[in-house]
């Protein structure tokens, strides 16, 4: 038996080409692209875990050969053993992230799903401000940005997906050599309201760690 190695921003591409399968094998009759879906499908999920072990890659790719959606919903049920969980954090922990905020509201933890988190993301809307933590290179970080709701959809630039956003705003610590002392930069992006949809629809990390390390490196 495996031991628990996926994360959840894999199990979503694992939802979304399983559902894309399911979608296929409901509404196409030719042979032919369906095979072609699977065969696309499966190497989705299989550019997705670039380290499986073989016996990793058996259970990863038993699902391009199902077809029906309870077989294929059964399927993304059976991975729930194997999901790695964004590791326990403590409120203590989330505030050691912040010294300088005195007063830290935390979102409820005890509440979390941690299974179904890669960033742990939330705001206070009375400061117009957003916290992020995240494990980044085996250490936890966080990133505390400026928040101003926009009132409108585009896209996520992390979960690149169309959801009510807000306009993220965080300041680097880093600075080119012979900076003045008031020399700053602050980096913006489009980012889901709710961290919680976020979550649920990111598939790569790449450009959250990215956007990360400008922050805190």
């Amino acid at each position: 038996m495996c031991t628990p190695f996926i994360r959840n921003h894999q199990l979503n591409v694992i939802k979304k080409q399983a559902g894309q399968l399911q979608q296929a094998c409901s509404t196409v009759s030719d042979p032919k692209v369906i095979e072609s879906v699977r065969s696309n499908t499966s190497f989705k999920v299989m550019e997705a875990f670039p380290g499986a072990s073989e016996q990793e890659q058996q259970l990863l790719g038993s699902f391009a050969s199902l077809s029906s959606p309870q077989e294929l919903q059964g399927y993304v049920r059976s991975l729930e053993e194997y999901i790695l969980p964004f590791e326990k954090v403590e409120e203590k922990q989330l505030k050691k992230l912040f010294p300088k905020v005195k007063k830290l509201k935390v979102p409820d933890l005890a509440a979390m799903d941690l299974r179904y988190i890669t960033y742990m993301g939330w705001t206070d809307i009375g400061t117009n401000k957003m916290y992020l933590a995240y494990h980044l290179n085996g250490r936890l970080v966080g990133v505390e940005a400026r928040f101003t709701p926009v009132q409108k959809k585009s896209v996520c630039f992390l979960c690149n997906k169309h959801e009510e956003v807000a306009l993220v705003s965080a300041i680097t610590k880093s600075k080119p050599a012979n900076a003045s002392p008031d020399y700053y930069k602050a980096i913006g992006n489009y980012m889901c309201v709710n961290s919680d949809t976020c979550n649920k629809n990111i598939t790569d990390v790449t450009v959250l760690e990215r956007f990360i390390s400008d922050i805190v490196l």
